[in-house]
């Protein structure tokens, strides 16, 4: 795999300027600047939805400043075709068109970075239904086996999970309300019947609690014994289907779940499929587009990615393992990168690494950031911000405060707040002074991920335009 993009044209001859031009010329200077200073300091609006009563933004955030979050605006056009004006028998092009005709071509190297699960290869999912045909019915049926992988990870680790940090869930009191039904001796005195007549009382108090929500030793074992072989056709096995619903379902998994996700791996599809058991166990089940764009499946080395944004903007994306074992990989992607796609999720703000269970997720992205923006492969490269996965962020604040992991947070379990002070730290990494363009995303959101790429395309555009002196 080539790990270079085709060296930057050199700077277009720029037409002599001749007294007929003069007006010609302010128009040009206009439209430089419409490009160069886009709108700053606009209020927020909300694009997609709203969470527990606070909107939920899916929106551009300022490049250089964090207190302020500002909305999308709509993008300049960039048309392919020159607005051509004749003046004094000179032909005057349009800036934008004059970029988009210089990376005509070129491919645009665009390097897809973040730790492990920030949403990386969901928005190479999201190109592929954006810019290409989308996904095929043979295409959909081939991710069945990683969907029913997800599910059994997501089971298991819980049931794991439970066994370390509240075995109490699955103790003895099974076995002794088991037991009730055995042969009872006869009390010897009447303090004896008094005794055993308190006794029964207090087990009839507590024992349809533990009968309808006790987790039973057999139905753990048989998920946790069950292995869906990847390379096989066949369905997903009914019963261990039915074992997992009634686990999942049971109120001191949901409660375990909430409270204790932060101590581990846990991913953040979890509840959407485990909800869902019925449709996807079922025999002629295939995995849906929402299906698809949550399914966790890790990526290992590098993988590249083409298509064609429009405008003669041919884009080379590549998405590399975001696992600490696969970032030695990176290296030999680094030579003339155009732009790099930052992906941080903002939901991970309380969760643990997968190959450390002690090492906060949030805290592992920061410092992958800072080797990032402050490394010398990139000392010439602008950094698009993804702030990922909002929608999770929005719903989590309202359980698991952002202040219980980062003490110096202020704000409470307001969603602007929270997403400003996470942008404010990847902001005070950024020692040597590159552009950073952020974005607030939901990756499994098509319709936000094309509203921001849109304006994704607009700073490859302006970028190419300082590259050959146009601005």
């Amino acid at each position: 795999m080539g790990s270079c993009a085709s060296k930057p044209t050199p700077p277009p001859t720029r037409p002599t300027t001749t007294p007929a031009t003069q007006s010609t010329q302010a128009k040009r200077q206009q439209q430089k600047q419409a490009i160069a200073n886009p709108k700053q300091n606009q209020p927020i609006e909300p694009q997609t939805s709203s969470t527990n009563g606070q909107s939920v933004e899916s929106t551009k955030l300022p490049s250089s400043d964090s207190s302020h979050i500002h909305e999308n605006k709509p993008p300049v056009s960039l048309t392919q075709q020159q607005q051509q004006q004749q003046n004094g028998g000179v032909v005057v092009k349009n800036p934008v068109d004059v970029a988009a005709q210089n990376n005509s071509s070129e491919e645009i190297k665009i390097l897809l970075l973040g730790s492990g699960e920030s949403g990386k290869s969901t928005i190479v999912k999201q190109m592929k239904i954006l810019h290409q045909d989308g996904y095929t019915q043979e295409e959909l049926y081939e991710y069945r086996a990683f969907v029913y992988k997800n599910i059994l990870d997501c089971i298991k680790n819980v049931i794991n999970a439970i066994i370390d940090l509240d075995p109490e869930l699955i103790n003895d009191k099974t076995k002794k309300i088991e037991n009730n039904t055995e042969e009872e001796e006869e009390p010897e005195t009447a303090e004896d019947s008094q005794a055993v007549v308190e006794l029964k009382s207090d087990e009839s108090d507590i024992a349809p609690q533990y009968q309808q929500h006790i987790l039973e030793y057999d139905d753990l074992n048989e998920v946790l014994d069950y292995e869906y072989p990847m390379d096989s056709d066949v369905p997903f096995n009914a019963s261990v289907a039915a074992k997992i619903k009634k686990i999942y379902n049971t109120p001191e998994v949901q409660h375990f779940m909430v409270h204790q996700q932060g101590n581990f791996y846990l991913i953040d599809s979890t509840s959407y499929f485990l909800s869902d058991i019925d449709r996807i166990a079922a025999v002629d089940y295939i995995p849906s587009i929402n299906d698809v764009l949550r399914t966790r499946k890790k990526t290992s080395g590098i993988f590249d990615f083409r298509f064609d944004m429009g405008n003669g903007l041919n884009i080379h994306m590549y998405d590399v393992g975001g696992q600490r074992s696969e970032r030695k990989k990176w290296i030999h992607c680094f030579d003339n990168v155009t732009l790099i796609i930052f992906c941080v999720a903002l939901s991970e703000y309380d969760q643990v690494l997968l190959e450390e269970n002690n090492q906060n997720r949030l805290e592992e992205s920061l410092a992958l950031f800072d080797s990032v923006v402050n490394s010398r492969w990139f000392a010439r490269t602008s950094v698009v911000l993804f702030l990922n996965k909002i929608d999770v962020f929005a719903d989590k604040l309202q359980y698991s405060p952002l202040e219980a992991h980062f003490p110096d947070y202020t704000g409470g379990n307001n969603i602007n707040k929270a997403a400003k002070y996470i942008l404010w730290r990847f902001n005070q990494l950024n020692r040597s002074g590159l552009n950073i363009y952020p974005h607030v995303t939901q990756a499994i959101d098509t319709s936000n991920v094309e509203l921001v790429f849109a304006a994704v395309k607009e700073t490859i555009l302006e970028n190419s335009l300082r590259d050959t002196g146009i601005l």
